[in-house]
């Protein structure tokens, strides 16, 4: 009879052991090693433990009015892998199912399960699931059968049918279910050893492609630039498909689906968009959650990560797989390590361009300073008036120091719209009296946009501009317009005017950057819009008609 409880004790351990070693394979295990867990999660792990402890009391084996049994398992490792909840909570579930069967120790052995269970908790403060050995799962299993043991003959009775019991089963399962613990035990660490294994591999893989695209990123985040990323990293990833956007529409995408998930088209994924706005990693699970309505689209499954850039998010980083709920732990982590690596490469681009910027603007700004054909022509327009009108040609030569005054002090990053309007008045009063009446300029300012702040040097190139590419040109002239207004909470200046208006290429040179040609008191357009871009995300919005004028509108947050 000893022999054979051994022997029914090791078949019962041996398809537990089979059932964790399943279990290890599911993510919820992978995240209660981490202790990581949301509590719905750990409700599930309750559940699962109890589970593996009524498993172990249904199985026992009957012997003089009890069960000889293996419940301890479940709710013993349930506390030292899912913390005192989880264990606590399957304890009292598995032992309360023990009560309900009955017999004479029906009180102890839900006693002693509970007990158990709490022990194992208590123990589980102390120890990460990381550094738990076979070692300590044999000695946590020999103290905690030990005690049911113990509480079976102080609270069973009769006492001697409790300690005839005791002889009987205790060896048995004290030596048997701390064999199953500490193999269950070995079982989790292999699994988490594992996954270890497999994220260093990622990290290296995520390393390497970083490497790579290094060169690539720091031109900026383009669908050019996209299309070389995805690719290298499609070439060394084992997934269907790589994918990058911005906030609104595809960058590229390389592999399966790249037939009918083109480049510029507007993004089709709502994991996509919640991952945009959300600012943090989606999953999509299956075909519908993809949103591709291409009959013949194999994608089923992808990892949606953002990508970030001076603080908010610039686009998203997606790997594919061909299968629904195919995205493991692997394409997540390195799917997160290469998002987190492309966002500091795409910082440090965003920072290097500031830079040259920055040093482009100044450079600019000196020639305004100095230039010497703007200098000119003001001063010979200031001498003629000098004879025909002394008091205009002393307020202009105010103005012009006035106007050379503000571009040099350029210390400020910031200035009120008031600020700016004076400058602009100072260089249009100039202007004016050059060209006399062909030259019309129309100012409509609300009161309450005049402390609105905004960076130094906006709008007086873009009121050169203007003048010197959409007026001068005209024979007749025409008339520049000055639009300030408050609009949901944002300041909009639309600086307009009715001249010859910019040519579509011309126009492709602003927002492109091709543009390094500006000259005159201004940093140019394609500077102003980069300047803009970098500070609040958006850039210039130009309207332009050849022959009919453009319009030019800024905003700028509060």
């Amino acid at each position: 009879m000893f022999w054979r409880l051994f022997l029914k004790l090791a078949q019962n351990i041996s398809v537990i052991v089979t059932i964790s070693y399943l279990l290890s394979k599911t993510r919820i295990f992978k995240k209660a090693m981490r202790l990581k867990n949301s509590w719905a999660e750990k409700l599930l792990l309750v559940a699962v433990f109890s589970a593996i402890g009524i498993m172990g009391t249904y199985t026992g084996v009957s012997i003089k009015g009890a069960l000889a049994n293996s419940r301890v398992v479940g709710v013993v490792v349930g506390s030292l892998l899912g913390g005192p909840f989880v264990g606590i909570g399957a304890g009292i579930i598995a032992g309360l199912h023990r009560y309900l069967i009955g017999g004479f120790t029906a009180f102890s052995c839900a006693l002693a399960t509970v007990a158990e269970a709490a022990t194992a908790a208590w123990f589980s403060r102390k120890e990460s699931p990381k550094r738990l050995s076979w070692k300590f799962g044999l000695a946590i299993g020999v103290g905690t059968e030990t005690l049911q043991m113990l509480i079976i003959l102080a609270t069973a009775r009769p006492f001697a049918a409790a300690w005839d019991l005791v002889q009987t089963i205790g060896l048995p399962m004290i030596v048997m279910n701390s064999i199953g613990i500490a193999i269950f035990l070995v079982i989790a660490r292999n699994s988490l050893e594992e996954e270890e294994r497999a994220g260093a591999l990622q990290a290296q893989k995520a390393l390497e492609i970083a490497n790579i695209t290094l060169p690539i990123l720091r031109q900026g985040l383009n669908e050019k630039t996209a299309q070389e990323v995805a690719r290298i990293i499609f070439e060394r990833a084992d997934v269907e498909a790589v994918a990058l956007t911005n906030r609104e529409i595809i960058l590229a995408h390389v592999g399966n689906g790249c037939s009918h998930h083109l480049a510029g088209a507007p993004i089709m994924t709502q994991a996509t968009g919640a991952a945009v706005q959300a600012g943090e990693m989606k999953l999509a699970e299956d075909k519908s959650q993809i949103g591709c309505r291409n009959k013949e689209c194999t994608l089923r499954s992808a990892v949606i990560v953002p990508l970030f850039g001076r603080g908010e998010v610039m686009g998203t980083l997606k790997l594919y797989q061909d299968r629904e709920h195919g995205i493991g732990s692997v394409e997540i982590q390195l799917a997160q390590g290469l998002a987190g690596l492309f966002s500091t490469q795409l910082e440090l681009a965003a920072l290097e361009e500031q830079a040259k910027l920055v040093t482009k603007a100044e450079l600019k700004a000196l020639q305004a300073q100095i230039n010497p054909h703007f200098l000119f022509n003001a001063l010979n327009t200031i001498v003629s008036l000098v004879r025909t009108d002394g008091e205009k040609a002393r307020k202009l030569l105010i103005q012009l120091g006035e106007f050379f005054r503000k571009n040099i002090q350029r210390g400020d990053k910031f200035v009120t719209l008031r600020e700016e309007l004076e400058h602009i008045r100072a260089y249009l009063s100039i202007e004016q009296a050059r060209f006399g009446d062909s030259l019309k300029v129309v100012e409509r300012v609300q009161p309450e946009a005049e402390d609105w702040l905004l960076p130094a040097l906006t709008l007086q190139p873009l009121v050169e501009n203007a003048i010197k590419h959409g007026i001068y040109p005209k024979i007749e002239g025409g008339t520049v317009e000055i639009r300030c207004w408050i609009e949901e909470g944002t300041l909009r200046v639309m600086i307009g005017d009715d001249g010859v208006g910019i040519r579509g290429e011309k126009l492709e040179e602003v927002y492109l950057k091709k543009n390094d040609s500006a000259q005159g008191a201004g940093v140019g357009l394609s500077n102003v819009n980069d300047r803009l871009k970098y500070l609040y995300g958006t850039g210039l919005t130009i309207d332009s008609e050849p022959g009919h004028g453009t319009r030019v509108l800024i905003r700028i947050p509060g």
